[in-house]
């Protein structure tokens, strides 16, 4: 479905990306892990074909069902970015307009793929996909009165609504509470088991990572030195900087204290 080799610039800093490759079947999760500045957004952007509007460069194929975006104008492009090729942001509150309805989201993120208007009935059955309530109270909210978990599942909402191929989450739980970040996790994993949609789940969390992806891609100074299995990427790390960034996830050693007077 999707076969990665790109390298990527930005102008006075080449070699953001250096042949980067890999490959995505359907109904993937594959966790993209790295330290800040290894170039992890840089490929989100790439393969969004966004890099050239912050003045980068990229280089090589990006093959998507049998097409190289790399070499697609930008009004082709325009075709898949967010119908076939979706994006999570990590921030709804920098990602959405606040003073905008969710009606109105949802409504003007059909249109920009569809010629007709998208019934009520299926921007309900919408959010009770993602877990949000699905009564029409709800759509007439202004997206800046949703709770960050809300808003989150809301960009989820509009990521799923043209049943892409591909969604691309770029650190999509950083900003969330432990509690809402499980249901996040177990929504991105249900998207993909269900409807056999890719995810590329980029993320800092290597917790969040270990639970919910297939395979795991160690990206270092623009480069990925490791990918495999998520077990045997948390459990047998080849490489130093993965052995150490493997090393520095927490393991708990709990014991319960016993009160003296039992």
């Amino acid at each position: 479905m999707l076969h990665v080799a790109i390298s990527a610039d930005y102008p006075g800093k080449p070699n953001v990306l250096r042949e980067v490759a890999f490959d995505m079947c359907p109904g993937e999760v594959l966790g993209l892990v790295g330290e800040s500045g290894s170039g992890k957004s840089t490929l989100a952007l790439a393969l969004l074909r966004l890099l050239e509007f912050r003045g980068g460069k990229v280089r090589g194929r990006m093959v998507f069902d049998g097409q190289d975006l790399a070499v697609l104008s930008e009004t082709q492009v325009r075709t898949y970015r967010g119908r076939r090729i979706a994006y999570v942001p990590q921030s709804p509150s920098s990602s959405l307009n606040a003073a905008l309805r969710i009606r109105t989201l949802i409504g003007e993120a059909w249109l920009a793929h569809n010629s007709r208007a998208l019934s009520e009935e299926a921007m309900l059955h919408l959010l009770n996909e993602v877990s949000l309530p699905a009564h029409r109270d709800f759509l007439q909210l202004r997206s800046g009165e949703l709770s960050v978990g809300q808003g989150q599942r809301l960009l989820i909402a509009l990521a799923i609504l043209h049943r892409p191929s591909l969604i691309i989450a770029d650190e999509p739980t950083s900003a969330l509470d432990l509690i809402t970040q499980q249901d996040i996790l177990k929504l991105f994993r249900r998207i993909s088991d269900s409807g056999g949609t890719a995810i590329l789940f980029i993320s800092h969390d290597l917790s969040s990572v270990a639970q919910i992806c297939d395979r795991v891609a160690v990206l270092y100074q623009g480069e990925i030195i490791e990918i495999g299995p998520t077990a045997e990427v948390f459990l047998q790390p080849r490489h130093p900087y993965a052995q150490r960034l493997m090393a520095a996830l927490p393991r708990l050693n709990f014991q319960p204290q016993i009160p003296s007077h039992v």
